[in-house]
């Protein structure tokens, strides 16, 4: 998504010298008073006795700033505080929507110490002003929080958008919708609606693990009504994460969804974000529209009101943007392609992971074969229309030569693993995982010439070890063309996709790959723990396709994805799918060594046709395919 943080983050801070808001000022929410843009925010006090609670306590109250451009704001004050009994314990997280001549304010009130959840629901202030407060009232008889309501009539009523069940999930976010202003806070009203506020609710949730909570008041676009709401992954598991998603309603029947992302808009990232009163929080609160852009404020670690800039238009052909065609791999039938055999030693216990190259009609590929003491080797196959295989070696092509990946733990296994093939001039560069059962695994190099490779001479270069020797390297391949005259490796000396240069592929002693970190995992989706490069590039004319595996925090699944490098600069990313294009699905994926896995290492184009080889469970070989010319046009719904 296209967003840019304000560069003078944040954009309000505690302030020492009024002790109301000198803890911390957060989870802001906009409106627009002639030239003017108004802040609603939470303060939060210093400690101070308070004698209903019978205890020190950090009062929350709400404070309003006013700016003229959105992001200097001035002349704060408080503006609604603790009057009534349902909310003596504090006033937090509001929400103001101009509806007619009045600015209708929604906040979380507290009538309970300690805080319960029947103790937690939704206070409204009304102003015509923005000076003082006109009324207040109590809305929500249950457990509720950040009410908003939409900024015009609907089909001649008044609605609104609420959290339900907050504090005692499973949480809903709802609708509703009154006659009347009179009937936004009727006790009757609410006690009739809650008996089935289910079917009122929006299917936001992805997994019943997550929890959402309404966040921006409505914003109207000429699409729809866009609401920006907070979602947090692994509610219920002690590392919660909060991210800020966003979907679109129907302009006449908010009922209707008719768009939404389907990933994370923001996570928490920058250090303001990460440290604070609660850590790791990004919190939508308030959005406005200002010259084709979404000034969304959003609570920073609950301590500080901060803003991104998001272009509106760019935005909504995200969110709107229908999926005609699901372009994803698509598994060939005769999958697994290649499966243990029993008959020979060397593989007798899994092969997988095979790297691939397409030489002179026919797909060759190098696969990993592991016996049943886990020593893994490299077997030889060939299909020549990339799908049925033709031939399979007898005997392994590649063995481990060096000490640096024989054996030396025999519990815990060694040899050739995971390799990648590049043809470059008259040799095939294979790069692979070397590993003793000792030491950590490296990435070890070698070559072949062509004519030997295609002849079945296996006459190999010596390997050498060219990842340094403290940290484990895997998943290295060479880029299939030099960059401004250089040789450009990718690898994963950590949790993402590294780069490194070099003048020749000599590599003498002491010589390792550099870690330039290059492609990051993406916290709240699909590849959010660790990725690493799949298959050696594909060059279209759009850019090179690079495939890479990803892993997911949420459940550890390895799926596969793809992102665009620009020709001319290939360290320049031009797009990055959102959804994973090959998950595992099947048991042969599933159920392995290592369940839930699909991992490429090869990845070849016929026609216009891609075909990816790849290992299913750590335990066979499987094959997919997909369109090039629909890929390239899911990519380029996906630009970065």
């Amino acid at each position: 998504m296209l967003i840019k943080r304000f560069e003078k983050n944040p954009v309000l801070e505690p302030n020492k010298s009024q002790s109301w808001e000198a803890a911390a000022v957060f989870n802001g929410c906009p409106a627009k008073k002639g030239d003017k843009i108004f802040l609603l925010y939470r303060a939060l006090s210093l400690p101070q006795w308070h004698s209903a609670a019978k205890t020190d306590l950090m009062l929350s109250v709400v404070g309003i700033a006013e700016s003229k451009n959105g992001t200097d704001f001035s002349n704060r004050r408080r503006f609604i505080f603790p009057e009534k009994s349902w909310e003596q314990f504090g006033c937090e997280d509001p929400r103001i929507t101009k509806l007619g001549n009045k600015y209708y304010i929604f906040y979380t009130a507290l009538s309970h110490y300690p805080f319960r959840p029947e103790g937690i629901k939704v206070g409204l202030a009304i102003s015509k002003d923005l000076k003082t407060v006109d009324e207040k009232h109590l809305v929500t008889p249950f457990n509720s929080k950040a009410m908003a309501l939409f900024p015009e009539k609907i089909n001649k009523k008044i609605w609104a958008i609420l959290t339900v069940n907050t504090d005692k999930p499973p949480t809903k976010i709802c609708l509703a919708s009154f006659d009347s202003e009179k009937d936004i806070w009727s006790e009757k009203y609410w006690n009739k609606w809650y008996q089935d506020f289910e079917k009122k609710s929006l299917p936001l949730q992805r997994r019943p693990e997550d929890h959402i909570e309404v966040g921006a008041q409505p914003v109207k676009t000429k699409h729809g009504w866009l609401i920006f709401y907070s979602y947090i992954q692994n509610y219920f598991s002690g590392q919660p994460l909060f991210t800020v998603e966003a979907v679109l309603l129907d302009l006449k029947d908010p009922r209707k969804i008719i768009g939404r992302t389907d990933m994370p808009v923001m996570v928490p990232e920058r250090y303001y974000e990460r440290m604070g009163l609660v850590k790791n929080i990004v919190f939508p609160s308030g959005a406005i529209i200002k010259n084709d852009q979404i000034y969304l404020y959003y609570g920073a670690a609950d301590t500080t009101c901060c803003l991104t800039v998001i272009s509106l238009s760019e935005f909504l052909n995200q969110i709107r943007q229908p999926e005609t065609e699901v372009v994803k791999f698509v598994r060939t039938k005769q999958n697994p392609v290649m499966t243990a055999n029993k008959e020979n030693s060397w593989e007798a216990k899994a092969v997988y992971n095979p790297g691939a190259i397409r030489l002179q009609g026919k797909t060759h590929i190098l696969y990993r074969a592991q016996a049943e003491d886990n020593t893994s080797v490299l077997g030889y196959a060939t299909t020549k229309d990339g799908i049925n295989i033709d031939y399979r070696h007898p005997e392994p092509v590649y063995v481990p030569r060096e000490d640096f990946e024989q054996n030396h733990a025999p519990d815990l296994g060694s040899g050739c693993e995971d390799p990648r093939l590049t043809q470059f001039g008259n040799k095939i560069y294979m790069f692979y995982t070397a590993y003793n059962g000792k030491d950590r695994p490296r990435v070890a190099l070698t070559s072949i010439l062509t004519k030997d490779f295609l002849s079945q001479k296996w006459n190999w270069a010596k390997p050498k070890l060219i990842s340094p020797p403290e940290i484990d390297n895997k998943n290295a391949c060479l880029f299939p063309e030099k960059i401004k005259g250089k040789f450009m490796i990718m690898h994963r000396a950590g949790k993402d996709i590294d780069y490194s240069f070099h003048k020749s592929l000599d590599f003498k002693k002491g010589e390792w790959l550099e870690e330039y970190r290059w492609i990051y995992p993406r916290k709240g989706m699909w590849d959010s723990r660790k990725i690493g490069m799949a298959a050696p590039p594909i060059k279209t004319k759009k850019g090179w396709i690079l495939f890479y595996h990803g892993v997911s925090e949420m459940d550890s699944f390895y799926r596969v994805g793809a992102v665009l490098l620009d020709l001319k600069n290939p360290l320049k990313l031009l797009a990055r799918t959102k959804e994973p294009l090959l998950e595992p699905e099947t048991y042969y994926e599933k159920v392995g060594q290592v369940p839930n896995v699909v991992f490429p290492c090869g990845a070849v184009l016929i026609k216009e046709e891609i075909f990816l080889y790849y290992g299913g469970a750590d335990q066979v070989v499987g094959i997919a395919t997909i369109n090039i010319n629909k890929l390239l046009k899911k990519l380029n719904l996906s630009k970065i």
